[in-house]
């Protein structure tokens, strides 16, 4: 780990702060009942919502480490003026709220901040009010920012500043943003596979910084659920099934234009020698892209078990072969270009239309996207320096010309 800065004007940790709220919410929602929802800078960093209404407002506070909250700590204060607001609006006693500061400092032994830990201390002063106590420590101040919230404070009865501060809990010590994926790899992903955990926990954060953005931006206006979280966290789990692959390329595009007419590689030029059009070419040109970088993903995660992606292409091979059989049958060497070149194209219709929904094609039993088995066909008719697949009859001969590749 990088040391800590001693920069004054550093905006590490407060750059820390505003990404450590998506990822500690994605932890905190996970520890909390499926029927529980959560809103981001809505009345707090966070807003959580429970099956009965009651609104939890936390703070979070991403610290330097070695951090401690003392009597007059900014963070704390801070978040006691927020919370004055909402306790105010929400009809304050009658309210429902409560109000949670997260920090990853520790509170100081000396500080009366330890009558906040979920878990307090015994004091020798039990007698003394909470109220009183923090009305002590906000007349020690001569900070505007403490003076203002002294005010606010003060504008509440005896009764309703106890019930204030009692609805106030400090969980200190919480895990720092670097220590937030082991935490939920190794207590919420339990039922996952290690190998696939870090696969897994990577996609699952991609969907719900994708989900919180929606949130911020205004997409989404609806508080998100634990449930939905649940949900997602299954059914990316299910893709890392013996039966199953994850698909992580669906409508992916690849960078730069994409140049259906002039596009040189084999596969395309396959598809021109059949006369197919630019608008299908592109098609075609993004079903190999998405194929060819979903292997690659696969690899990299070592999910395809050894020999399988070759069996796979032997399947494919195999299957295009007895359907060629079928359309070139009626063909010979006096056939007509004319003919020759549909029954090309009656060949890729094929590809292009149907074997994407046949069953026999998939490399696994639940893989069902099309883009897989379609971009694979691809990938064999691409294969230099003699295509494996190919769609006119003619085209090792015509097209080996061309290219001035040997047979």
């Amino acid at each position: 780990m990088a040391p800590a800065s001693n920069d004054q004007y550093s905006a590490g940790e407060q750059g820390l702060g505003y990404i450590y709220q998506p990822r500690f919410a994605l932890l905190r929602l996970l520890q909390l009942p499926e029927n529980t929802s959560i809103l981001i800078e809505k009345d707090d960093d966070l807003d959580f919502i429970d099956q009965n209404g009651v609104k939890t407002l936390a703070s979070l506070k991403h610290k330097g480490i070695g951090d401690r909250l003392t009597d007059l700590s900014t963070d704390f204060w801070k978040s006691v003026r927020i919370w004055l607001a909402r306790y105010n609006r929400d009809g304050r006693s009658e309210s429902s709220l409560r109000f949670f500061l997260f920090s990853t400092g520790t509170v100081s032994s000396t500080s009366f901040l330890r009558r906040f830990l979920l878990d307090p201390p015994e004091e020798d002063d039990q007698v003394t009010p909470l109220s009183q106590i923090a009305a002590d420590v906000l007349a020690k101040s001569e900070a505007k920012l403490v003076g203002k919230i002294a005010v606010e404070f003060h504008m509440l009865n005896d009764d309703e500043k106890q019930d204030f501060l009692s609805r106030i809990v400090i969980f200190d010590g919480a895990p720092r943003i670097e220590d937030v994926p082991s935490i939920i790899k190794s207590q919420h992903m339990r039922s996952i596979r290690r190998d696939n955990r870090d696969a897994i926990f990577e996609r699952l954060e991609g969907w719900w910084n994708d989900t919180i953005t929606n949130l911020l931006v205004g997409r989404r206006a609806d508080a998100i659920f634990g449930y939905e979280l649940s949900d997602k966290l299954s059914a990316f789990s299910e893709e890392y099934q013996s039966d199953n692959l994850p698909i992580t390329f669906r409508g992916k595009v690849p960078a730069g234009e994409i140049d259906a007419d002039n596009d040189p590689r084999l596969f395309v030029v396959q598809l021109r020698e059949i006369g197919i059009a630019s608008n299908r070419i592109r098609n075609a040109i993004l079903d190999y892209y998405r194929a060819f970088e979903q292997r690659s993903s696969w690899a990299r995660e070592s999910l395809l078990v050894s020999g399988e992606m070759e069996e796979y292409e032997d399947r494919l091979i195999d299957e295009w072969s007895r359907y060629r059989d079928v359309v070139f049958e009626e063909l010979d060497e006096e056939s007509a270009d004319a003919v020759l070149l549909e029954a090309g194209k009656a060949l890729y219709r094929w590809v292009d239309l149907e074997s994407g929904d046949s069953s026999t094609l998939r490399i696994r039993e639940r893989v069902t996207e099309p883009y897989v088995v379609r971009g694979g066909f691809h990938i064999l008719a691409n294969n230099r320096p003699r295509p494996r697949v190919y769609w006119h009859p003619r085209f090792l001969d015509r097209v080996s010309r061309l290219l001035g590749a040997t047979e």
